[in-house]
């Protein structure tokens, strides 16, 4: 099974643009429920820049149909990019010590007990959609600065401990992950873990661009981002995703894929295209047209 979908049902270039939903669809809840009358999966991304709510997660399972799926990002924190205290609750941010509270977060940085919690409050928020079977996966987004090394594969050893019971998926941000030199080690070490590699499709030849493999490492799931092709705004630091991912793709560079994730579905239980390149309509007019290749393919 291949699922499409996009990265944000409520991306504000998406609404803004006034090209996918109707005029009268104009709330949170009208908007995922028009999405999901579309799609059957979308990435939640709102779950990075701040903790998640378990009041959320069961508004979202009330307001789409069964078999719909949620994809959703790790907190920022859990993959060592810096947070802003105000991502945690207030229930966390009081065990802050004081000195933290008014500047960016590191996760070893944090008291052993609070880093503890933060963990427990993550999977408590996601375990209404894990109950419900509506969690596709959560998606651990590493930063260009997570480098291969016996720590880091520590860490995601962590992560998955961290994670027990829960579907997870891993995407890198550095090309010596998938080098010659490192490639098989890195699929190995995932494979041997059972830890579905997270695909992507990006502009080539920067430091943060990995190679265009499909490379199943989970039976259970594989899954494809598309973050778009734009060399000229892609390294712009600080910069919105509207700008950085403002690509269009054309239905050439789709069809690339089709072949390698019909490969893809020969070994993993589902296959997830998201994609990720958020400007207007452009997320959602490239997820249709990936299904419409695919159903071509199968045809």
């Amino acid at each position: 099974m291949v699922r499409c979908g996009i990265a944000g049902w409520i991306d504000k270039s998406l609404i803004d643009s006034r090209l996918f939903y109707p005029l009268h669809v104009t709330s949170g809840e009208q908007r995922l429920h028009f999405y999901a009358s579309r799609f059957g999966l979308v990435e939640v991304d709102s779950t990075y820049y701040g903790m998640p709510s378990r009041k959320n997660s069961e508004l979202w399972v009330a307001r789409t149909p069964s078999g719909f799926l949620f994809d959703v990002k790790s907190l920022s924190l859990f993959t060592h990019h810096p947070t802003k205290p105000n991502a945690l609750p207030p229930e966390l941010r009081e065990g802050l010590p004081a000195q933290q509270r008014e500047k960016n977060l590191y996760l070893e940085q944090l008291p052993p007990d609070l880093v503890d919690e933060a963990w427990d409050w993550f999977r408590d928020a996601l375990q209404p959609l894990r109950a419900a079977d509506r969690l596709g996966a959560v998606f651990f987004q590493f930063p260009p600065w997570f480098l291969p090394s016996s720590r880091s594969l520590a860490y995601l050893e962590e992560v998955q401990e961290r994670m027990h019971g829960f579907p997870i998926a891993v995407e890198f941000r550095r090309r010596e992950w998938l080098d010659e030199r490192r490639r098989e080690d890195t699929l190995g070490f995932l494979r041997s873990r059972g830890l579905p590699l997270v695909a992507v499709d990006v502009p080539a030849g920067f430091p943060t661009s990995l190679p265009p493999l499909s490379e199943v490492t989970s039976d259970q799931l594989a899954v494809v981002r598309f973050h778009g092709r734009n060399r000229e705004t892609w390294n712009l630091k600080g910069a919105p995703p509207s700008l950085r991912f403002r690509h269009l793709y054309s239905e050439a560079e789709l069809a690339e894929w089709v072949p390698r994730i019909k490969e893809m579905e020969r070994s993993a239980r589902q296959v997830h295209a998201i994609m990720n390149n958020n400007y207007a309509d452009y997320s959602v007019r490239n997820a249709k047209m990936l299904e419409e290749l695919l159903a071509r393919w199968q045809a």
